[in-house]
């Protein structure tokens, strides 16, 4: 009987140990988790309603969303993608739901609903789920792996899955049986920055924005959508999305860079600078601050009026050349320093892991060490915010799984 250990009880071990012990009934399934309760991240996921996945069911399209791992999950998502993960929930009575910006949650809007589906279909597959189990050291054997437990415990097995998320712990395991571990940054955060542009404006949303980020080694990210003005500077989905795939180069500037913003993208810049001199005419005799001609919040428009030095009653006839350049250059070009980063509610993304080169995606078994396969965070791959992360977890522990539970294999134990 094959015997399968799984190391790390989030979503992709979990979806891994499942799959496994699904495919091959006969096959000893046992999972090893550090911590007391199993599904943390799951748990707090999108404010404890998690994000499952994104109503993005064609993969060409679905790759888009990965700033790093994308190529590698082409053929990955080609054979599990989201419609997948909808349905292979829905087939264990959980059912989904898609918000306005495709984000997919349980009807439930409970992320235990997600827990107990995952603990529930492990119990039935017969996955020995331990909790609380720190593994000190993994050591190839001519037949298998040994694993090392506290109080002196060994665990053998043949075929083993790491599935420990961003853990350091993780990284060091793979590490040690020879991968390349590329150093994990931050990923998904928000930025922070103090201006007199955006004071007092905390709360304020701006629908479209366009983001441009331009870093130490001159490569230029860009964004275009929704920002949230914070006490603390710049949040939304524009600044999230650029935070993922600016990651590294903003870790490189230690998170001190310039950030150019629009606020107008939806209007090209002449036809915006001849809005703002037909404004000069028709409305002459109305006071600049109060009547913006622009669609961006009013607020914001007060603050970047008195940035470039119009008093509360100028009127429009009497905006000089020199001041509607410049107004129009904060409306579509103003520069704002980055001092820092903001973390993302209660999610935590890394860049960063296993290089990808050495794992064979349509297995998931490393390159280097056959009978080991890889799953999830630990693995060079991130998404942006709205289920991408969860639904890469979701693929490759399923992969994983699948190949682990097949008949034992050629490269087993070689």
């Amino acid at each position: 009987m094959v015997h399968v250990v799984v190391i790390g009880g989030g979503a992709a071990g979990f979806f891994g140990a499942i799959a496994c012990a699904e495919a091959n009934p006969r096959a000893r399934v046992t999972l090893l988790e550090a911590g007391r309760q199993p599904l943390a991240k799951v748990r707090v996921s999108g404010g404890g309603r998690c994000n499952v996945t994104h109503a993005c069911f064609d993969p060409a399209l679905l790759v888009q969303n990965y700033p790093r791992g994308g190529k590698a999950l082409r053929g990955a998502f080609a054979r599990f993608q989201a419609s997948d993960t909808v349905n292979w929930f829905q087939s264990r009575g959980v059912e989904l739901k898609t918000e306005a910006d495709g984000r997919m949650f349980p009807t439930s809007d409970d992320s235990a609903t997600i827990i107990e589906c995952l603990m529930r279909a492990a119990h039935q597959a017969g996955v020995q789920v331990r909790t609380g189990v720190i593994v000190k050291r993994v050591k190839r054997q001519e037949q298998g792996w040994l694993i090392d437990l506290p109080g002196g415990q060994m665990v053998e097995c043949d075929r083993l899955l790491l599935a420990t998320g961003s853990s350091p712990h993780g990284y060091a395991i793979a590490r040690a049986l020879g991968h390349q571990v590329l150093p994990p940054v931050p990923s998904l955060f928000t930025f922070n920055l103090a201006d007199p542009r955006l004071a007092g404006l905390s709360g304020v949303a701006v629908n479209a924005a366009q983001l441009r980020l331009q870093t130490d080694d001159k490569v230029a990210f860009e964004q275009t959508g929704p920002v949230l003005i914070t006490h603390w500077g710049l949040s939304g989905p524009a600044v999230l999305k650029l935070s993922a795939w600016g990651a590294r180069a903003l870790q490189t500037s230690h998170y001190q860079t310039t950030l150019r913003i629009n606020w107008v993208p939806q209007s090209k810049l002449e036809t915006l600078r001849q809005h703002l001199q037909a404004s000069r005419s028709q409305l002459s005799r109305k006071t600049i601050v109060a009547h913006c001609p622009v669609l961006i919040p009013r607020r914001l428009w007060e603050q970047l009026t008195a940035f470039v030095g119009i008093q509360v009653g100028d009127r429009w006839a009497e905006l000089s050349n020199k001041t509607l350049n410049l107004l129009l250059q904060e409306l579509t070009q103003g520069q704002y320093q980055i001092q820092g980063k903001g973390v993302f509610k209660e999610e935590f993304v890394t860049c960063g892991g296993v290089d990808l080169k050495e794992v064979d995606f349509k297995t998931m078994q490393s390159k280097i060490c056959p009978g080991l396969y890889l799953a999830g965070e630990i693995l060079d791959i991130d998404g942006i915010t709205g289920g991408f992360n969860f639904q890469s977890a979701w693929t490759t522990g399923w992969l994983a799984g699948q190949a682990m539970g097949s008949p034992a294999s050629t490269t087993d134990h070689k």
